[in-house]
């Protein structure tokens, strides 16, 4: 071990909220060893903005809840610690672990409970990455090097302590944070773990809880670096073991959202994790659907089990949680309100809770190359800046290209079930008369009546049927007869 001046590892108090100062002077007040460790230390050497600090002592849990009273809380089975509250902010405490005596693993080698109390020297030995075991203690601006992890991080190298095979055995989701950690600080991997993470090893991940594999997916998805450890876990044979029915491929679509995650994430915006599960999950959900509606479902009732079939699928790998899945699937039925709205309901729909996320998502799909979206993304876009006068023309006008579409495709369809054939008249029918006055008719009528009266009655040798007058006359009755029946 080496003992480091913390202004040497460029560490100072004044890079330190008041929150873990306030919890190491607790404990050292108290009688306890108190120190910073883990990623807190690690990314303050490295430059970078730390998400939150861990503290670890050689007080118990129970010990660590009289320090601090109802401000602790203790948790954890397998691994059990304590969290802090320092104003609003929450510090977890662990306390230093020792090898287990009689370790309680799982049929893999997977260590099921690890609550063994030890010395510093012996939790150094049980953490995993080497880059994780610097303790700072900032009261005495002093840092405890046990491997000189010091030249890990200036050599931006990930290295596991011990046997990188029996360290993965132990806990399989370090196969996890080898890769979060190697995208979100841009190290390399030591070639010890090269040589053994293969696709084999990963199935050792089918033991760990689809909870847990669940939080970890969140870590991964939530760090900035999304778009840059998506193709790892392609590569490590990690993808399969953590999506149940997700092709590893990465799609234009998964590509820029990963990326769109990774931009808000750096500006300090808020994400929802479940968001990029919905893209994930957006292929099968669609095959689903296909699926339902060949089997004659109409579709608010295809989409509706495609989404419960998909999400449960998927909690054979990692639970998503009731809330994500609501979210989840609201985001998927908004895609169907957004392409095809009805314009008394746009003005509304703009204003639903899932409006946000379901615009993003289409958005993000037309601009992937998603022809289907059919600009509808790019619609809401412009929208959104309108004022409320140039809206009610953006919905007037939206209106009428919608009736035009409809009259177009009524058009279409009768054009296409029209029968071609066309039937040959039974008689000659005479060209339609132009419109003439009532009196005029009325007069052509009786001339007609006495000509046909005056001819029948001189007509003794009946040459007179013949004339071509009475014989279209006698066909169109008969013709009528046929059609409509005899007159009664």
């Amino acid at each position: 071990m080496q003992t480091l001046r913390a202004s040497k590892c460029g560490l100072s108090t004044a890079q330190l909220p008041s929150s873990i100062l306030d919890v190491i002077d607790s404990l050292t007040k108290a009688g306890y060893e108190a120190y910073i460790v883990g990623g807190g230390v690690r990314d303050l050497m490295l430059g970078l903005n730390p998400k939150d600090f861990d503290a670890v002592t050689n007080a118990t849990p129970s010990q660590i809840k009289e320090v601090f009273g109802r401000r602790c809380r203790i948790i954890g089975r397998r691994f059990e610690l304590a969290h802090v509250y320092s104003g609003r902010e929450l510090i977890e405490v662990a306390t230093f672990r020792a090898p287990p005596k009689k370790a309680v693993t799982s049929a893999s080698g997977m260590i099921l409970r690890d609550n063994n109390w030890g010395t510093i020297e012996q939790d150094f030995a049980r953490r995993d990455f080497s880059i994780n075991t610097l303790y700072y203690q900032p009261r005495k601006s002093i840092v405890l090097d046990f491997c000189k992890a010091i030249d890990d991080v200036k050599n931006k190298t990930l290295r596991l302590l011990g046997d990188p095979a029996q360290r993965f055995e132990e806990d399989p989701v370090r196969m996890l944070r080898t890769l979060r950690f190697a995208a979100k600080l841009n190290f390399k991997i030591d070639s010890n773990i090269l040589d053994i993470f293969d696709a084999e090893m990963t199935q050792l991940l089918r033991d760990v809880s689809p909870h847990r594999l669940y939080d970890e997916s969140q870590k991964l998805f939530t760090m900035g670096h999304l778009a840059r450890v998506l193709p790892m876990l392609i590569e490590f044979g990690v993808w399969k073991q953590l999506f149940a029915d997700i092709q590893p491929n990465l799609t234009p679509f998964i590509l820029r959202a990963a990326k769109n995650t990774d931009q808000r994430i750096q500006v300090g915006k808020t994400i929802n994790p479940a968001f990029f599960y919905a893209v994930l999950l957006w292929q099968p959900f669609l095959e689903r659907c296909e699926f339902y509606l060949s089997k004659g479902v109409v579709p608010a009732e295809a989409r509706a089990q495609a989404g419960l079939d998909v999400l449960k699928r998927q909690a054979t790998r990692t639970v998503i949680p009731r809330f994500a899945e609501t979210f989840i699937r609201e985001v998927w039925e908004m895609q169907t309100r957004l392409l095809n709205p009805k314009p008394q309901q746009i003005e509304a729909l703009a204003g639903h809770a899932r409006f946000r996320a379901g615009f993003d998502f289409l958005l993000l799909r037309e601009k992937s190359g998603d022809d289907t979206t059919q600009g509808m993304g790019s619609w809401w876009e412009a929208y959104q800046e309108m004022s409320n006068d140039e809206k009610e023309a953006a919905i007037s006008q939206y209106n009428r290209q919608k009736a035009k579409s409809r009259r177009k495709a009524a058009t279409e369809s009768v054009e296409n079930n029209k029968v071609e054939t066309e039937i040959e008249p039974l008689v000659d029918v005479p060209e339609p008369r132009s419109r003439r006055g009532k009196k005029e008719r009325t007069r052509q009528d009786q001339s007609m009546g006495r000509f046909i009266e005056k001819a029948t009655a001189s007509d003794a040798g009946g040459t007179m049927n013949d004339h071509p007058i009475l014989k279209r006359k006698r066909v169109q009755r008969d013709l009528s007869q046929v059609i409509f029946g005899p007159t009664q």
